[in-house]
């Protein structure tokens, strides 16, 4: 089993390359904020719940969400060979329990893949962003408290990942394609996939 987790600020690349990455490896995706649109789609019960902290404006339990992930790991058939995790971890607490969790299953993290962008290249994408898709979130006010909430709390993560030696610190500026050649580059040399 050979899992990812994808990293970086919002506008840093993240979707554009999670497709990349499943193409060349194979990755099952897993992205948590449409995990949860599914379950609460389908009434499941962890929808239920999921549900009743979504609708008073809460973030869902780090247990919760470790719980639905091991869901799908357990009962997804194309999972098993891998993953790569979008939207998750975003805190320490998270990571640890993700780490938690996988070692249940005799699996690890094997590459965190940090995308990292200048700030102000990712202003400017997630503008650009909001005028072409019409995202109402992708405007001046969201973006900045957007990334407040990225440094203050998703950040030190990176430091985590580090002392964890699976951190591949990749350059999220120039053309899609020489970007995804630096991450297989980073991926091949430190996990020989």
């Amino acid at each position: 089993m050979f899992n990812i987790v994808i990293f970086g600020a919002p506008g840093s690349g993240k979707g554009t390359q999670s497709e990349n990455l499943i193409a060349n490896y194979g990755l099952f995706h897993i992205s948590t904020g449409e995990v949860l649109r599914d379950h609460i789609a389908r009434g499941t019960e962890l929808g239920k719940v999921a549900e009743s902290y979504i609708s008073k404006g809460n973030l869902i339990p780090d247990d919760l969400m470790v719980s639905i992930l091991a869901d799908i790991l357990d009962n997804t058939p194309e999972a098993k060979d891998g993953v790569i995790f979008d939207g998750f971890p975003r805190t320490i607490n998270q990571a640890k329990a993700l780490k938690a969790m996988l070692a249940e299953r005799n699996a690890q993290v094997d590459a965190v893949v940090g995308l990292e962008v200048e700030e102000q290249e990712l202003i400017t994408r997630l503008l650009k962003r909001g005028e072409e898709s019409g995202r109402s979130d992708d405007n001046m006010e969201t973006i900045k408290q957007r990334l407040n909430v990225y440094h203050s709390q998703t950040q030190p993560l990176h430091d985590f990942y580090v002392e964890e030696g699976c951190y591949l610190g990749i350059k999220g500026m120039g053309t899609v394609e020489s970007i995804f050649d630096d991450i297989k580059a980073a991926i091949k040399e430190k996990c020989g996939k």
